[in-house]
């Protein structure tokens, strides 16, 4: 049984510390196991990095890099409602994500001075696919199209092979669709150090993003300075606002979508009428028997979720922002109305037909997302992740008298003597 709370300020934030425990800090061991890793491949390169695909895997793939061929055919000879359900979310996935990009801009002022902003994007990106049974093709989509729309020049995917040794074909595919430049069958840290250090065969990357399990994280963790990452993403999380306008069917369902991913995954409802839980419980028992990962999602139930009854929409909202969710759906009577006060989550999903796998595979926004309560300050990937900007500045000598006096002033101030100097060398003040 779902345990069920009345909000009374005390209880609800208890569960809520209880529930922000479950991910804790990455197990002392990994750590060990994955630092070692990395260094190994840092010396070792390519040769590593097959060693440890080999000790891990049973066997080496096919191929370490998979041939254009292959790719290609792996497209041609697709199911073609895959290819085409695959089409049809690229199509919303790249009209969400072209909006997103900004402009470069240039300040000239009528002194001369010439100011401005260059944005472009990465030189090359590295994608972690997961592969095998946990081959997510929508992951695909939605970490390569905006790194293309941002301009990255060059996309490096890593994918473990499957238990054969061959790619998996969905991934191959999706890659195929959104142009992924080359794809090597890898996965795990050892990978990740690959794609961070470069090897002999896999390029140097700046950036790499994408899901994983615990080695991947702990990697991207590890190595984040050495190149930049997407964020650390923990259990999969949805919180579900509910008045009496709500229908259990859909609640129950949506909640349990996102509990099958982990038996540590979240799933909260949050509502402002007291029969809603029970209903919504009945529900989840009655759809749960005729679902594939009934053992994961009855665990992750358990463990990881709650009704919280609110005592009114303003309390649920208050609520909602503090738990800061990675997925929040709004089953209540016009949700259009909370856009405004909705202020920290992933993604929000408003009335009852904007179910979560909606975002998952298909709308267009971006379904990866901060998790642990880090949507209070981070955002869903998208073009800006892949984008770097520098500015640029011109003077003219009289603009640079002009404001000199204020520039040393300041330096002085600070203490640091060369920096004013570098000014008044310009005007013959030195010394």
């Amino acid at each position: 049984m779902i345990q069920k709370i009345v909000c009374d300020g005390t209880q609800e934030f208890a569960f809520l510390r209880e529930l922000a425990q479950r991910t804790g800090e990455t197990d002392r061991k990994v750590t060990q196991i994955v630092t070692e890793i990395i260094d190994t491949v840092r010396e070792g390169g390519d040769e590593a990095v097959k060693a440890y695909t080999k000790k891990f895997d049973g066997s080496l793939p096919q191929y370490y890099e998979v041939p254009r061929e292959v790719i290609q055919e792996a497209l041609t000879t697709a199911d073609e409602a895959f290819v085409n359900a695959l089409l049809n979310a690229q199509e919303n996935i790249v009209r969400f994500h072209e909006r997103q990009k900004p402009q470069g801009f240039t300040d000239a002022r009528p002194d001369g001075v010439i100011l401005g902003q260059r944005v472009r994007g990465l030189a090359r990106v590295g994608l972690y696919v997961p592969g095998g049974t946990a081959a997510y093709p929508s992951s695909v989509l939605m970490n390569a199209i905006p790194a293309k729309i941002a301009g990255v020049g060059e996309i490096i995917m890593v994918t473990p092979p499957c238990k054969d040794g061959s790619p998996n074909k969905d991934i191959l595919v999706a890659a195929a669709i959104c142009g992924v430049d080359r794809i090597f069958l890898s996965g795990g840290a050892q990978a990740i150090a690959a794609l961070a250090y470069g090897t002999e065969e896999i390029p140097k990357v700046d950036k790499i993003v994408g899901p994983g399990n615990i080695y991947v994280a702990t990697a991207k963790k590890l190595l984040y300075g050495v190149v930049d990452i997407d964020m650390i993403a923990g259990p999969s999380e949805i919180l579900v606002l509910a008045d009496e306008t709500a229908d259990p069917k859909f609640v129950a369902a949506d909640l349990m979508s996102q509990a099958e991913h982990d038996v540590l995954a979240s799933a909260v409802l949050v509502t402002t009428d007291p029969s809603l839980p029970e209903r919504v419980e009945t529900e989840i028992t009655r759809q749960m028997a005729y679902l594939s990962r009934k053992e994961i999602i009855g665990t992750s139930l358990k463990n990881c979720a709650a009704f919280l009854v609110a005592r009114d929409r303003a309390e649920a909202v208050a609520l909602a922002n503090a738990i800061a969710p990675e997925h929040l759906e709004v089953h209540m009577k016009d949700p259009l109305e909370l856009i405004g006060a909705l202020d920290n989550a992933g993604s929000v999903f408003l009335g009852n037909y904007a179910s979560e796998p909606l975002g998952d595979y298909y709308a267009g926004p971006n379904h990866v997302l901060p998790t642990s309560g880090t949507a209070r300050f981070f955002s869903p990937l998208g073009v800006n992740s892949f984008l770097k900007r520098s500015s640029y500045i011109y003077y003219t000598e009289d603009a640079l008298r002009a404001a000199k006096d204020d520039i040393v002033l300041i330096a002085e101030r600070e203490g640091l003597t060369a920096h004013a100097n570098a000014i008044r060398v310009r005007f013959g003040e030195e010394g």
